[in-house]
């Protein structure tokens, strides 16, 4: 058994690719990496370890009080054991979120990969990342299934809307890697600060948490250097389409993976003006989703999709830093 990463993974280097050696030697040391260091779900992850087992009540599950619904009112004066239930609800519909997202993620490769000529350097990447989310979706539903909630991840209508992603690569690879960093960029940045929050985190979640964060590390330094080698390259007229449609997806995208989970708050019956103290007037969770973005957003400024007209587009989905 390989054991999780016993730190938070560092990112991977950003490098230049001025030109197609540059980028094809990135692609090879991400594709030995994949072999080098991977998980397996239902190798490396011992579930049944009685350490491993979920209970619904344990505390390890509360939200923090710094954590902007923890530090509520009527968060702090909830039983324990309720406390404890919201906590685990939202890191499963974070999971399951994840886990659908990444479904979307591995049809939009493929699709992607079909196309590509033999010889392509690309090929053998996506294949291993393929393969990796394969099993990260995995080790997400058995998460799920193991709280015993019924946790639905996205919204219906939102599903249904979001079953276009995988065809994104037959329109648009940039567009489509900008998606990709879209639901990568906002998980890797809320996972890497849980595991640095310096709490006792359950052993499940953050040996989860942690071979995600390693691998996803990949994942998007791929999907970056794909935009940086790709992009400056695009007649001017895409870069500016992509430039206007970036910001949106980027918006929404990290809305759907920081937004409080519409279930839960029935469930729990969250009182409307906590929702709306917590995440909707707070400029802390503003913040959050313009930071949960922030290496994307620096990213589209370098490969220049970001101009006064575009800078509006931002402003305007609030991811604006």
């Amino acid at each position: 058994m390989t054991s999780a990463p016993s730190t938070t993974a560092a990112r991977e280097h950003d490098e230049q690719v001025a030109n197609s050696g540059a980028y094809e030697a990135v692609i090879e040391r991400l594709s030995k990496a994949s072999v080098d260091k991977h998980w397996e779900p239902y190798r490396d992850i011992p579930w049944d370890d009685p350490e491993f087992l979920v209970d619904q009540a344990d505390p390890r599950w509360e939200l923090p009080e710094f954590d902007k619904l923890g530090g509520h009112p009527w968060y702090r004066s909830r039983p324990p054991e309720v406390r404890a239930m919201i906590g685990l609800w939202r890191v499963a519909t974070a999971m399951k979120i994840g886990l659908q997202f990444e479904n979307l993620l591995k049809r939009g490769l493929l699709n992607y990969a079909y196309r590509l000529p033999n010889g392509s350097p690309e090929f053998r990447y996506v294949y291993h990342e393929a393969i990796e989310e394969g099993h990260h979706g995995m080790m997400f539903q058995e998460f799920v299934n193991r709280t015993r909630l019924p946790v639905r991840g996205m919204p219906g209508p939102l599903s249904v809307l979001a079953q276009v992603a995988p065809w994104i690569p037959l329109i648009s690879t940039e567009l489509f890697f900008v998606f990709v960093l879209g639901g990568e960029d906002p998980i890797d940045h809320v996972q890497r600060k849980l595991l640095k929050d310096g709490r006792t985190h359950h052993p499940l979640e953050e040996t989860i948490i942690r071979i995600h964060v390693a691998e996803e590390a990949r994942h998007i330094s791929f999907a970056r250097h794909y935009l940086r080698n790709r992009v400056p390259r695009l007649p001017r007229h895409r870069r500016l389409l992509l430039g206007a449609i970036s910001p949106i997806i980027l918006g929404v995208m990290a809305r759907i993976m920081l937004a409080p989970p519409g279930p839960m708050i029935r469930r729990f019956r969250i009182p409307a003006h906590v929702v709306a103290e917590v995440y909707l007037r707070n400029p802390a969770a503003k913040g959050e989703i313009r930071d949960s973005v922030g290496r994307t957003r620096e990213l589209c400024g370098e490969i220049g999709l970001i101009n006064p007209l575009t800078r509006r587009i931002w402003k305007v989905m609030g991811i604006w830093g």
